[in-house]
C-alpha cells in the first residue's frame, strides 16, 4: 500500500508540475494575441502616446520595456505580488491622423493558473487616459502614479 501512495503521489507531483511548466505565457504569445487586445484611441499624437505609454507601464511596476518602436510596440512584464506570478505586456501604438493615436494592448497571466493578472488590459487604458487628461492640462507625467 506504502509503495502504491508514494508511486500515486510521486505522478500527482509530475503532472501538476507539467501543467505549470507548459502553461506559463510568454512575450510571444502576446505577440500573437494583439488582434484580440483591448483598444481605444486617444487624442495625442503618435510620439505623445509612445512616451506616455511607458510612462503607464512603469507606472503599473514594469520590469524592462522593449522597445520596437519602428513596428509600433513594445514588450515587457510586471512582477509578481502577493496574488500573481505578474503579466506579460504588449502595447502598440498605431497613428490614426496627426492628432490621434490608437493604443492597443494585450496582457497575459505568467501562469495560467493564477486567479488574477499584475496588470489588465482595462487597468492599462484607464492609466493612460488618466495621463492623457494630466497633459491635456499642461502639466508633464509625474513619476509616481496619480
Amino acid at each position: 500500500m506504502k509503495k502504491f501512495y508514494k508511486l500515486s503521489l510521486f505522478f500527482s507531483l509530475i503532472a501538476v508540475m507539467s501543467l505549470t511548466f507548459s502553461s506559463c505565457a510568454t512575450l510571444q504569445d502576446v505577440l500573437k494575441d494583439k488582434e484580440n487586445g483591448s483598444h481605444k484611441v486617444y487624442p495625442v499624437n503618435f510620439n505623445t502616446a509612445w512616451k506616455t505609454a511607458m510612462t503607464v507601464l512603469r507606472w503599473e511596476g514594469s520590469e524592462t520595456i522593449e522597445q520596437h518602436r519602428s513596428e509600433g510596440y513594445m514588450l515587457t512584464t510586471v512582477g509578481q505580488n502577493l496574488i500573481s506570478a505578474g503579466s506579460v505586456v504588449g502595447v502598440w501604438i498605431d497613428k490614426v491622423d496627426s492628432k490621434h493615436s490608437k493604443v492597443t494592448v494585450v496582457t497575459k497571466r505568467k501562469m495560467a493558473t493564477n486567479l488574477a493578472t499584475g496588470l489588465t488590459e482595462t487597468t492599462f487604458l484607464e492609466s493612460f487616459g488618466k495621463a492623457v487628461n494630466i497633459l491635456k492640462q499642461g502639466k508633464k507625467l509625474p513619476f509616481e502614479k496619480p
